[in-house]
């Protein structure tokens, strides 16, 4: 697929660019500093216990790989914008382009390495394998972290070649004038960005969608179990896995939208400056932000400690 790539001359209006700016920063803001937050607090028991949960340490990953991506998004924003000529160099398209996969993939990984240590944390099931996971998840879990960051990298490097060409032309506005503009055109090879993201995301994406499932069916079996025993609904058991499968669920829909809107974009469907692309990173955006405001609403620790923030905070505002 060859596009035309928005020249010099094109670029959003003032207007364009500070409604752009605005939505998407108000979203990165409030990502970043939901992650910010998260990251804190894991860091704080990191060093104050010299130790950390092993959800402490995921946590602490996916925050840093969201605030990482979600600062370069603004940067992407702000270059592809109001500096397409420099932007459309192709060492550095590239560079944005593989940037940006790379910090999407972290992020997806470390998602699914999260839910993946709450299903076998929380569901009740007797097969051995899964008792023994159950025992050694621990120790597992900071390999899968690194795992993560070498198999995104793996991934992301592959969008370096083969995947986009950056073709630079004069073209004369008129014939009555000697002047010059350059257009900028995008090759994107399309069959081969399908195959490379759908091969990056189909793993944690079952991931998800397996422990989705078990969770679910562990919970009904706890269920009939209970109601056996005349036992009401308030049961932590149940509603530790009710608590699960909502924070899945609700990532699961974050996730469709956000890999949907990653592959317009990244496939160059779209003019740069177009509505639909914005609409894209609008998405895009999102999705960090929106899930970890999800992950502090329903993680009783990272909960207690937004509690005990904004007390400080409404105490100092009292002085």
């Amino acid at each position: 697929m060859t596009k035309t790539c928005s020249p010099p001359e094109n670029e959003l209006s003032s207007f364009h660019v500070i409604l752009t700016f605005t939505i998407i920063g108000t979203e990165c803001v409030i990502g970043i500093a939901a992650n910010g937050f998260i990251m804190a607090v894991n860091a704080a028991e990191w060093i104050q216990n010299k130790a950390v949960s092993t959800s402490g340490r995921i946590l602490f990953f996916l925050s840093v790989s969201r605030i990482a991506l979600q600062s370069f998004m603004m940067l992407d924003i702000a270059c592809s914008s109001k500096l397409p000529r420099l932007y459309n160099k192709g060492v550095l398209y590239n560079t944005f382009k593989v940037s940006s996969i790379f910090l999407n993939y972290c992020s997806l990984w470390f998602a699914a390495c999260l839910s993946f240590f709450y299903f076998v944390k929380i569901a009740n099931l007797s097969h051995p394998l899964f008792l023994k996971l159950k025992w050694r998840i621990a120790k597992l879990m900071p390999w899968l972290l690194w795992l993560s960051i070498f198999i995104s990298l793996g991934y992301s490097s592959l969008f370096w070649k083969g995947i986009y060409s950056i073709h630079c032309s004069n073209s004369f506005p008129g014939a009555s004038s000697n002047s010059t503009k350059k257009k900028f055109f995008t090759e994107t090879n399309v069959a081969n960005l399908a195959l490379l993201y759908n091969l990056g995301v189909f793993i944690p994406l079952t991931v998800f969608i397996v422990a989705a499932t078990l969770l679910i069916i562990s919970l009904r079996r706890h269920t009939l179990h209970m109601e056996s025993k005349g036992t009401g609904s308030g049961d932590p058991s149940m509603e530790a896995h009710m608590g699960a499968i909502r924070a899945i669920s609700y990532f699961l829909i974050l996730y469709i939208f956000n890999a949907v809107a990653l592959f317009l974009s990244m496939s160059n469907i779209f003019d740069a400056n177009s509505s639909w692309n914005i609409l894209c990173k609008t998405i895009m955006a999102a999705y960090p932000a929106g899930h970890s405001v999800l992950l502090i609403l329903g993680n009783p620790g990272l909960r207690r400690a937004w509690k005990r923030l904004q007390h400080q905070v409404h105490l100092y505002l009292k002085e």
